[in-house]
């Protein structure tokens, strides 16, 4: 039987975002905490901190390794950055966050696995991505307030599967992750496709975009939005969506050959202004 599933339509999307108040202030837009970037892997959480950004959030904070805590704030002086080492640390960094985003250059050592069982401890929202989606596969947890992020390889181990099997029935993968795992699923790919009650697609996107980075930039979009507010289904529809219009645009500009995971960053600005 042939599965239903509906195409998103951006025009309608945008129009959950309210105007912001003339006397509005960073806090209203929420405090969004990206959790990643282990040896050699910093850039990863740092595109993510862009990212959530460039579509709106308050302030964006970087939790990352010791070793190079201080580069996340001189890629980016807008971005916080702290490095942990211990549990205690972490739970005091989250004090003030809304949203947290976690996995972006995690890895799955010792360190990661501190990382991640810690914040699954705490109740904040969830964008859960990358290398904490192989760690989340070895468990057994299930929540309402987390939109999941794998592409084919992550949603195989979380599934038991092989990548074969999931891209053969990509709709009927997405909806046993969401059925497993219980919030919002997304499945990355062409089409990307989004589970939550209903499954839903997204048809824009192209073959430019399958470089490194793109997913952590689409965890950060996701996570922005769930701070300003939007629910975790439509957080990850227009999120979705506006990760790939920006690489659309970027590839009109450009070209889809030699595109990288910034080139986007300009477009998601315009985009999630646009009405």
């Amino acid at each position: 039987m042939k599965i239903q599933h509906k195409l998103l339509n951006f025009s309608k999307l945008i129009k959950y975002f309210p105007p912001r108040n003339k006397q509005a202030h960073k806090g209203d837009f929420g405090y969004v905490v990206v959790i990643g970037g282990n040896k050699s892997m910093v850039g990863a959480p740092i595109l993510a901190a862009q990212a959530a950004y460039r579509v709106g959030a308050g302030i964006v904070k970087v939790l990352t390794h010791p070793d190079h805590a201080v580069l996340p704030s001189l890629v980016c002086p807008e971005i916080q950055a702290e490095g942990i080492e211990r549990v205690e640390q972490l739970n005091h960094a989250l004090r003030r966050a809304s949203v947290i985003v976690l996995g972006p250059g995690l890895g799955q050592d010792k360190w990661a696995k501190m990382l991640f069982q810690a914040v699954l401890k705490n109740t904040l929202p969830l964008v859960i991505d990358a290398d904490a989606l192989r760690l989340l596969a070895k468990t057994k947890h299930v929540r309402d307030n987390w939109v999941l992020t794998p592409h084919a390889g992550e949603a195989a181990a979380l599934l038991g599967l092989n990548v074969l099997e999931i891209n053969a029935e990509r709709e009927k993968a997405t909806l046993a992750l969401q059925a497993r795992y219980g919030g919002v699923a997304v499945l990355k790919g062409y089409p990307s496709l989004i589970a939550n009650k209903d499954l839903s697609y997204c048809a824009q996107g192209n073959p430019g975009m399958a470089t490194a980075g793109m997913g952590d930039v689409l965890s950060g979009v996701i996570g922005g939005l769930l701070a300003q507010g939007l629910a975790p289904v439509l957080a990850a529809q227009l999120g979705v969506v506006l990760h790939a219009k920006a690489g659309d645009s970027a590839a009109k500009v450009g070209g889809e050959r030699g595109m990288i995971a910034s080139d986007l960053f300009p477009f998601l600005r315009r985009d999630n202004n646009s009405k």
